[in-house]
């Protein structure tokens, strides 16, 4: 820890100045309120170790990183069934793009793309009597955090402003890929969407994706290693929309991005690392978040290739 230490705070100190050319993402209009300098930085490694600087004690709203939760329940619910309903294959495409979808008879590409998120929710519809607590209870378990909850305001901003996700659903109805109330399903999208860490909670709730033989606070697994393994693979392979390739070709680990400005990546049997800086880029991913992971996995010399 005392070398990750050391090169985090170089490398935070290193970016805090540097002119951040990202914007926030005001299309939801509750996130343009966000103070766009924040900056911070977690580090949990699998012996329960932490470090934090800068922001990283601070809430926000994680956004699309909570689709690695939604997956991991319905994944626990569902099985190898579930690759029925949503494929593993990077889009190449925006995260919110219908294009694809009539192709593929309303089969998003992956989970972590809008409809494949969609698709995930309509899932846990269907396995959960209480969908909203029932999922907000399974993410406190991962974290051992009672405090984990909705941001009410930054679910109906959204709620508002999704014209597209309600296109996306509407679509994927009209192939039978959505079984609930399509109402439903995207106020349950919308809520997992803004569920509020910090980079500290971040960090140790995704730890399960990293320690082969994590357990929960009441000693349940929370996936084998296989399916562990697989959710590893597809946020490689598309956790960050189409810039999934520059992440892995500059990074070089497992992540997921969120249109909050935060990141989380894994690396395996090692440690889980966040970072929040709400400016995003072109792509929607935290401009110096990328920044930041791509000069500290080449520092530690830790990716995983």
């Amino acid at each position: 820890m005392e070398n990750y230490k050391t090169i985090i705070e170089d490398i935070y100190y290193d970016l805090k100045n540097v002119d951040d050319i990202g914007e926030v993402a005001n299309y939801i209009p509750e996130l343009a309120f966000v103070s766009p300098n924040s900056f911070g930085v977690n580090i949990t490694t699998i012996d329960k170790e932490n470090f934090g600087i800068g922001d990283f004690d601070q809430k926000f709203s994680i956004q699309s990183i909570s689709k690695i939760l939604s997956l991991t329940l319905a994944y626990k619910l569902e099985g190898e069934n579930l690759w029925n309903r949503v494929d593993v294959e990077p889009s190449g495409n925006p995260f919110n793009s219908l294009l694809q979808l009539e192709t593929n008879l309303g089969k998003p590409r992956n989970p972590f793309i809008n409809s494949g998120a969609i698709v995930i929710c309509d899932v846990l519809l269907s396995h959960l009597k209480n969908p909203k607590v029932d999922f907000l209870n399974f993410c406190k378990e991962i974290a051992n955090n009672t405090t984990l909850n909705y941001n009410e305001k930054v679910a109906q901003s959204e709620k508002k402003s999704g014209y597209r996700n309600a296109a996306l659903c509407n679509f994927i109805k009209s192939f039978g890929n959505i079984k609930n109330d399509v109402d439903e399903v995207l106020d349950f999208y919308f809520h997992i969407c803004s569920i509020e860490m910090s980079c500290k909670e971040l960090s140790q709730i995704a730890l399960y994706l990293a320690d082969d033989f994590y357990t929960t606070h009441k000693g349940n697994r929370v996936l084998t290693m296989s399916q562990a393994k697989r959710i590893n693979a597809i946020m490689i392979t598309c956790g960050f929309y189409d810039e999934s390739g520059e992440f892995a070709f500059k990074v070089g680990l497992p992540g997921k991005s969120g249109v909050g400005g935060g990141i989380v990546a894994i690396h395996p049997d090692k440690y889980c690392i966040t970072v929040w800086s709400p400016k995003l880029n072109q792509n929607g991913n935290s401009y110096k978040g990328m920044l930041f992971l791509e000069k500290f996995t080449s520092k530690t010399t830790s990716s995983i290739f």
